[in-house]
This record gives C-alpha cells, structure tokens and sequence, in this order.
C-alpha cells in the first residue's frame, strides 16, 4: 500500500504528459537524488527510504509513492510539495493549479466623470 496515492486529470495528452512527467522526474532527481526509468507510460523511480511509480495516460495520472520509516514523519510536507509540482505541471489550460477552473475576470464599467467637481 503506497503512503501517497494522488490521481489527477489532465488533458495534455500522452506525448505532452510524458514530456511533463520527464521534467517532473528530472527536478525531483536532483532536489532528491531519485533514479528511476521508463517501462511503457510507467516511470518507476526509487532511492533509499523512497520507492513509487508515476503511471500516465492521454487523459490522467497517478502517482504511488512508498515511504520508508524516517520518510513517513515528513509525509504531509513530501505530499504537499509533490501536490505542488504536479499542479505546475500538468495544470491544463484555462485552469488553475490544483484543477480548479480559472475565474472570468471582472468587467469593468468606464470611468464616469465627477459632477460639480
């Protein structure tokens, strides 16, 4: 049973996702040290004391994540700070990290001039 399990929407399509899931893996590599490869759209990654697998299609994502015993302390700050890189990189057009739909933007009526001014 993974520690994190997030799923998310996405409508980049298979050739961009996996692009954005290649950057993803890149950053987490360095700030992390995680190692991980490719068997179809599935990217195994893992390093000591972490093990998951970031699994990708034309339409969603899901991520699992293992922790090992030390890990499982920091969970709520690793899950927050992956939750972020996922919104960044697979937010789809017109919306929002974190899925939500981007809000129109107020109309605004012209100036009217000052009276007796």
């Amino acid at each position: 049973m993974a520690d994190i399990d997030i799923k998310r929407a996405h409508n980049m399509g298979l050739k961009a996702a996996r692009a954005a899931a290649d950057k993803m893996g890149e950053q987490l590599g360095k700030k992390f040290g995680l190692q991980g490869d490719w068997k179809g759209n599935v990217f195994h990654f893992e390093r000591p004391g972490v093990t998951g697998s970031l699994a990708i299609d034309d339409k969603d994502l899901r991520l699992q994540v293992g922790l090992g015993m030390l890990l499982k302390m920091m969970k709520p700050s690793i899950e927050n700070a992956v939750k972020q890189q996922l919104d960044q990189l697979f937010a789809a057009k017109g919306e929002h990290p974190g899925g939500k739909a981007a809000a129109p933007k107020p109309k605004t009526a012209p100036a009217r001039p000052k009276k007796g001014g």
